[in-house]
């Protein structure tokens, strides 16, 4: 139980890896706060996860949203609301464009500056993890806002911690590959997706539960010593030959 006693937030817990890392992090002892604009997902997450678990409604593309759901300093905070748009450079719109960013890059500094504001104005320390993406460090065709977003998330999760470090709040991200969900199993199981799982070094997609390792040491006093650094987990894509 290497987080009993510790109070943890999760953005976009509503499904997928949120409501996996909300999981994680409970069984290891914290006390979860499910945040995400389908509050009726959560309350289902919440009553099957227990252990003093509640459900928070929270736009993160809102700041008065994001502020009022920091009525506490929460000692882990898992950044990981976030939306793609699939759709070529040339022909993407503003809206499309912005929706992304305004998300997936100012939706995460929206929180981590709440989460940060709130741990200074206790006097205490914690850790905040982003959820950046490989996409952040390479690139794929038809996702430049995507990767444009994960890629700052990247370099604030840098910046952050240099700042930050003084107040004892360490700041990482986690950077994974292709992760099988509900939302993409289909896609996969075609042979355009086959043959995608082929290019990863280790032939198979990754499972949400290869995250665990990574969001616990990151979570945990285990690792105490890392901040401003980003933790890959993709079976070895980003090394891939070219």
């Amino acid at each position: 139980m290497k987080l009993e006693g510790r109070t943890a937030l999760v953005t976009g817990a509503s499904s997928g890896l949120g409501a996996h890392f909300a999981q994680v992090l409970a069984l290891q002892g914290a006390q979860v706060t499910c945040a995400a604009r389908r509050v009726d997902r959560l309350k289902a997450l919440v009553a099957g996860i227990g252990n003093g678990a509640r459900a928070l409604e929270m736009d993160v593309t809102r700041p008065d949203s994001v502020q009022a759901g920091f009525d506490q300093a929460y000692d882990i905070v898992v950044n990981n609301a976030g939306v793609t748009h699939d759709g070529r450079a040339l022909e993407i719109s503003e809206d499309d464009w912005n929706w992304v960013i305004d998300t997936d890059l100012n939706g995460v500094f929206r929180v981590a500056q709440a989460a940060g504001q709130a741990l200074v104005s206790a006097g205490k320390g914690g850790t905040i993890i982003n959820i950046a993406s490989i996409l952040g460090l390479r690139v794929a065709g038809n996702l430049s806002a995507y990767a444009t977003a994960k890629a700052g998330v990247v370099q604030m999760t840098r910046s952050l911690a240099l700042e930050w470090a003084r107040h004892g709040i360490r700041v990482n991200a986690i950077c994974p590959g292709y992760i099988e969900t509900d939302i993409n199993r289909a896609f996969f199981a075609t042979e355009a997706g086959q043959a995608l799982i082929k290019r990863v070094p280790q032939r198979r997609l990754g499972r949400m539960q290869d995250l665990d390792g990574p969001l616990l040491l990151l979570a945990s006093d285990d690792g105490a010593f890392m901040t401003g650094t980003e933790i890959v987990v993709d079976g070895g894509h980003l090394v891939s030959s070219l």
